[in-house]
């Protein structure tokens, strides 16, 4: 049967034709556009990934963080500081806490005292880490411990007692070694909130040092004694979900050379061993991963803070400008070098730079120590901390500053 069809609904369907056409044409267009942007998407991440290195977001944390601070050429107004020729120095989320024979304080960047702090101090140590800032007598008997600008903790031992160390992890996390009577070596571990954690107590060898891991789930001891009449450094680890006391035992333990070890550190990439003639690596399991060897050079300088790398400032003699910074990664091997010939005043690593300081001159390095920014006229600076986001802080004999670099 034939249907006649009524000229509207032609018109209808002529109508719905065109719609259809339109519809699917939209429809390839937003196709072709989300795969265009899919696209360029994927192209500026791998880009990102490739040249990650070579582009510097630290100048947009560096402008945001401070803003508000006036800078001439990058240098702040210096401001005065209290102290004196026994002064250490540590750098925590933009202050400067100083820690001096006389006492403890803490500066903002522009010169504000938050902390201040009259004790006398025979070798005052400042570390810090964690949004922590930690200061103490070596072999004395007070520390304190400073977070959001004000003290959080103190620790003041018993006549007889004395700290031979401490330090802070990423978490804020506190260890200290101790000397207390009936044993060689006592370690406390406190959690972010101060609370002692553990404690380990050793009768059989002498503990010098301790460092926490980042996770703060083990402790590592380095200890020293005598095997088979040969003078043993090692290090130990003990996991913190222990029974602690004199029943603690190591879970891993690797010897580090016979040699005094100077410093340990622990970071992302694992545990640094400073000895006198060699620089140990270790894995989070105690594991050597890698050592190297400066027998026959001079230790300047050094510093264990830089992301996974360690920079040591060696020379062929004690004295004289000539050296050599080496940045040595966790396998043990030299990843730059750069020989100098100027008298060298500080060495400071922090995050991917490394600083180096001379009489009239700030040099910051990248870890394969290409040169990310240059200095000229210091002010008498005597003394630089590395900052991770690039920026440093320059101390003289009285005053300290905070440079940006442009």
């Amino acid at each position: 049967m034939l249907r006649l069809i009524k000229p509207e609904q032609g018109h209808n369907m002529e109508g719905g034709g065109r719609r259809k056409a339109k519809s699917k044409a939209l429809t390839t267009l937003s196709r072709m556009a989300a795969f265009f942007i899919t696209a360029v998407l994927v192209l500026g991440a791998v880009v990102l990934i490739l040249n990650y290195d070579k582009l510097n977001f630290d100048a947009v944390k560096r402008w945001f963080s401070y803003r508000n601070l006036t800078t001439d050429n990058g240098q702040a107004e210096s401001f005065p500081y209290e102290g004196d020729g026994t002064s250490v120095f540590a750098s925590v989320d933009g202050d400067l806490l100083v820690c001096s024979s006389t006492g403890i304080r803490l500066y903002s960047g522009s010169g504000q005292v938050y902390v201040s702090r009259t004790t006398a101090m025979e070798n005052p140590v400042a570390v810090a880490r964690g949004g922590v800032a930690v200061a103490y007598d070596a072999g004395g008997r007070m520390l304190l411990a400073c977070r959001d600008r004000e003290e959080a903790f103190s620790l003041e031992l018993e006549e007889g007692e004395e700290i031979l160390s401490a330090d802070v992890n990423e978490s804020g996390w506190l260890v200290t070694v101790t000397q207390q009577s009936g044993y060689k070596g006592v370690v406390t571990v406190y959690d972010s909130q101060f609370q002692p954690r553990m404690q380990v107590n050793l009768s059989s060898r002498f503990v010098m040092d301790a460092a926490i891991s980042p996770d703060s789930g083990t402790v590592a001891l380095l200890s020293v004694g005598v095997e088979e009449g040969t003078f043993a450094s090692q290090v130990e680890l003990y996991p913190l979900t222990g029974s602690g006391g004199e029943e603690a035992q190591p879970q891993a333990s690797c010897p580090v050379g016979s040699e005094v070890i100077l410093e340990l550190t622990w970071d992302s990439g694992g545990i640094w061993a400073l000895g006198e003639n060699t620089l140990y690596h270790l894995d989070g399991k105690g594991g050597l991963t890698g050592s190297y060897s400066y027998s026959g050079r001079y230790l300047k300088a050094f510093t264990l803070e830089g992301d996974g790398t360690a920079a040591l400032l060696l020379g062929k003699y004690r004295a004289g400008s000539s050296a050599e910074l080496v940045v040595v990664d966790g396998e043990g091997q030299a990843r730059a070098t750069l020989a100098l010939e100027e008298q060298v005043l500080s060495v400071s690593a922090a995050g991917r730079y490394v600083a180096l300081l001379t009489a009239d001159r700030l040099d910051i390095y990248d870890q394969d120590l290409g040169l990310y920014h240059s200095l000229e006229g210091t002010q008498s600076a005597r003394k630089v901390l590395q900052r991770a986001d690039g920026s440093v802080m320059l101390i003289d004999n009285s005053a300290a500053r905070i440079y940006l670099p442009q």
